[in-house]
């Protein structure tokens, strides 16, 4: 059985985010056999400036210096000397092996050793059956183990560990080995799936500890270092730069990670990632892979969400997320252009949650949040990273672009395990049936009103043209035209006929709401 919890094998067609350990239950490790036929490298050398062999009996003239120019390095520049950080935190780190247990269904009558080929109707099958011993009763499903690692370090001298979330998830024991090679059982204090961090237990004294860092404080091209268990490994130290902060990944997550180019490779999930002080700024998580291996990107946790994540676990055994309401998409250039914005930054608005806290502090379809707690946000993921380190009650101010200007807006959070009425779809409309979109439209009838819960709005009978080309499709309901309710055919030309490079329409499809941008120009 192969590990499916640990890793995802990706094909070429489609890039897809895998998990960096064998964490996850779903195999045995030794079913991993991986030959990567890596190059021995030589031990680290540090690098410094060359000193000529005789230097000259007088000093030369002194250089015109260009102020333009960039600065050059200083001399006896070096790489970080990496063995320090090794032998002071290596011995805090620990490996995480896991055992839990899946469901194997048994055929009817069918237990181990009955031939494939005969079933019950099979004149053989009744001779092979005498000889199988006990049978499992019809229908009964049999418990097979399997198993995981992983990595994780220790926070605490009374043995207090965080690793991720899946490197435990559905364990039913933990084992948990120091670097002096003693062996502990361990107990799982709790997890947390959406920011895939977990915390762990061990009945032990005195133990070393990693000194912790503030993963804001990161800056992008600076060295680090990993220490974990990659393919059961153990104590292995891989190195390289963080390559980007705040990565949001396509995933259900709302993690800003920290992008690095350390090997990150199975059984290296829930280890620490470090800085050139021996400070642990993040817990290494996952990676973009098609092969299942190492390919240059790693995602880390940034170690300031796994403490507050910690804190609550240690604190109350569970995890409280701070929720906004809204659905958002991307502004791309098209909704730029829509929306007369300046560049194609910040979170559209798609849909409000009714009841939510975006509801509740006067959001709308259409807005773009620009800013919140004055920190610009340029991708749309930015907003749930952001997000992702405030508590539920917290006080956030908005800068949302409305209706060709800024509008302060202020909201208080609420509990993302909070259940809110159901979505009343508030109004909101726009088409057009003229030659620019290519849209043919009709009001919705009131039964359709009534089955769908929508209270205004325009059914597009026929999508040709620029709307089709632009991904709208016949059976959609129209809601808006760039952020402006409209209940008939004559308002989407009046929007329409004032745009000048494209439009954003808000399509309700099924349970969605979507903004579709159709360049008209």
């Amino acid at each position: 059985m192969h590990n499916e919890g640990a890793i995802t094998v990706i094909t070429a067609k489609r890039l897809t985010l895998a998990l960096a350990a064998a964490g996850a239950i779903g195999g045995a490790v030794g079913a991993i056999a991986v030959n990567h036929n890596n190059a021995v490298a030589s031990a680290p050398v540090a690098l410094a400036a060359q000193t000529p062999s005789a230097a000259p009996s007088s000093a030369p003239a002194a250089t015109p210096v260009n102020p333009g120019a960039p600065a050059p390095l200083a001399a006896g520049v070096v790489l970080p000397d990496f063995t320090q950080i090794v032998s002071r935190n290596g011995p805090a780190v620990v490996n995480i092996r896991v055992m839990g247990s899946t469901k194997t269904a048994m055929g009817p009558q069918r237990g181990r050793g009955m031939p494939p080929q005969f079933d019950e109707d099979d004149p053989f099958f009744e001779f092979f059956r005498r000889f199988q011993g006990p049978q499992m009763p019809r229908g009964q499903q049999r418990d097979t183990p399997v198993f995981g690692a992983g990595s994780g370090f220790i926070i605490s001298p009374d043995g207090v560990i965080l690793t991720n979330a899946h490197v435990v998830r559905d364990a039913k024991e933990v084992t948990v080995k120091l670097n002096d090679r003693r062996e502990f059982r361990a107990k799982v204090l709790g997890s947390d799936p959406k920011t895939d961090v977990a915390v762990l237990k061990i009945d032990a004294k005195n133990l070393p500890v990693v000194p912790i860092g503030k993963s804001n404080d990161l800056k992008v091209g600076e060295w680090v270092l990993a220490i974990g268990s990659p393919f059961g490994l153990e104590s292995t130290v891989t190195a390289g730069v963080v390559s980007a902060k705040g990565r949001t990944l396509q995933d259900d997550s709302q993690v800003p990670f920290i992008q690095t180019d350390v090997a990150v490779n199975p059984g290296n999930s829930g280890g620490p990632l470090f800085n050139t002080k021996g400070e642990v700024i993040g817990i290494n998580s996952q990676i973009y892979s098609q092969t299942g291996g190492y390919m240059g990107l790693s995602f880390a946790i940034p170690i300031d969400v796994a403490y507050r994540i910690k804190e609550q676990i240690v604190t109350t055994g569970k995890v409280q997320h701070a929720k906004l309401g809204v659905s958002i998409q991307e502004v791309n250039q098209g909704f730029a252009d829509s929306f007369k914005l300046d560049s194609p930054e910040g979170a559209l608005v798609s849909n409000v949650e009714k009841g939510g806290a975006a509801d509740k502090a006067g959001l709308k379809s259409g807005d773009v949040i620009r800013k919140l707690n004055g920190q610009p946000i340029v991708a749309s993921g930015d907003l749930p990273a952001m997000l992702s380190v405030a508590q539920p009650g917290d006080k956030v101010s908005l800068d949302v672009w409305r209706d060709g200007k800024i509008v302060r807006i202020d909201a208080r959070l609420a509990n993302a395990s909070d259940k809110v009425a159901q979505d009343e779809r508030e109004p909101a409309a726009g088409a057009d049936e003229g030659a620019k979109l290519g849209l043919a439209l009709r009001p919705l009838d009131p039964n359709e009103k009534r089955q769908s819960g929508i209270v205004s709005g325009l059914v597009i009978e026929d999508a040709a043209g620029a709307a089709s080309t632009a991904g709208v499709q016949p059976g959609d309901v129209l809601l808006s035209v760039n952020g402006r309710p409209v209940n008939s055919v004559e308002q989407v030309r009046d929007v329409v006929g004032k745009a000048s490079k494209s439009v954003a329409l808000l399509i309700q499809r099924g349970n969605d709401r979507i903004f579709i941008p159709v360049r008209i120009g």
